[in-house]
């Protein structure tokens, strides 16, 4: 399974060959409830870097490269998109090692460790569109795949589902997006037990010239779990600024992420683009 995804991932990576175009989302996470629209694909990379990383159910902590970073968007409908996100390589330098429930199970003797990104495949419904008087709503469904493995420490091969309503207004030059969720996770250390999480997002874009926007959002989970959360289904949430600039037809984006719980790293980079295109006709 995970040597197909990143197959998978490398194919499409390399036959999408995009005509002209424009896009959003990175370097956010929160999701708009617009689409791309019909017939259209939308394609971002990217590179991130987290510092003190840690993971606690294999007890790993170190600094995490992980590159590239790949979504795809189909536009199935003019209000309905599938996607596909994960990576190819992620690295971890390992700093520290800690007793955790699936330790022994690590098989990364040395000071580093690598494997493949959890994919995510989503499906994304607009329901409202935006009008003066009200904001445009939509609903996101997702399951997140077991592709990376806790053998390398990195994985919980576990699969999780998540579904969130999406909405957003645009307020003279600021775009302002939330979600609100609820995500159904696996016990990584057992398998016969689950914990449900409350999912959340907030952010912003805000024009500053025709190309420049500045963004930022905060996005997480809360464990509604009585007591102690399960292992791997902690709470987590990560605070986000960056920018985004339009050159002719590509958008780059670079943000700094601070992580607000002891599940996160604490501080972190990323950069990117996203480029959307015609591809194919909707009968």
């Amino acid at each position: 399974m995970r040597r197909l995804t990143a197959a998978l991932f490398t194919s499409l990576a390399l036959v999408l060959v995009p005509r002209p175009g424009f896009a959003q989302q990175r370097p956010l996470v929160t999701e708009d409830p617009e689409t791309i629209g019909a017939g259209r694909i939308l394609v971002e990379g990217g590179i991130d870097y987290a510092k003190d990383q840690p993971y606690p159910v294999s007890g790993l902590e170190g600094d995490l490269l992980r590159v590239p970073t790949i979504g795809i968007s189909f536009g199935l409908s003019s209000i309905a998109e599938l996607q596909i996100d994960g990576g190819l390589y992620n690295h971890l330098s390992i700093t520290a090692r800690h007793q955790a429930p699936l330790s022994g199970l690590v098989t990364a003797t040395g000071d580093s460790t690598s494997d493949v990104e959890d994919a995510v495949v989503a499906t994304k419904i607009r329901i409202f569109s935006e009008t003066p008087g009200r904001p445009a709503v939509g609903l996101r469904f997702a399951t997140k795949l077991p592709n990376a493995s806790n053998e390398s420490g990195l994985g919980l091969d576990t699969t999780d589902f998540y579904i969130s309503a999406l909405v957003a207004k645009t307020v003279q030059s600021i775009r302002v997006v939330g979600n609100l969720g609820v995500g159904i996770l696996t016990d990584p250390t057992a398998g016969n037990r689950q914990n449900d999480v409350l999912t959340y997002g907030l952010s912003f874009a805000r024009a500053i010239t025709q190309a420049a926007e500045l963004v930022g959002e905060i996005n997480g989970r809360a464990s509604t779990r009585n007591g102690d959360p399960i292992p791997g289904t902690e709470s987590r949430s990560t605070f986000k600024l960056g920018g985004r600039y339009t050159h002719g037809m590509l958008r780059f984006d670079g943000a700094v992420f601070i992580g607000l719980t002891t599940a996160d790293p604490t501080i972190g980079v990323t950069a990117g683009f996203t480029y959307v295109f015609n591809a194919f006709k909707v009968p």
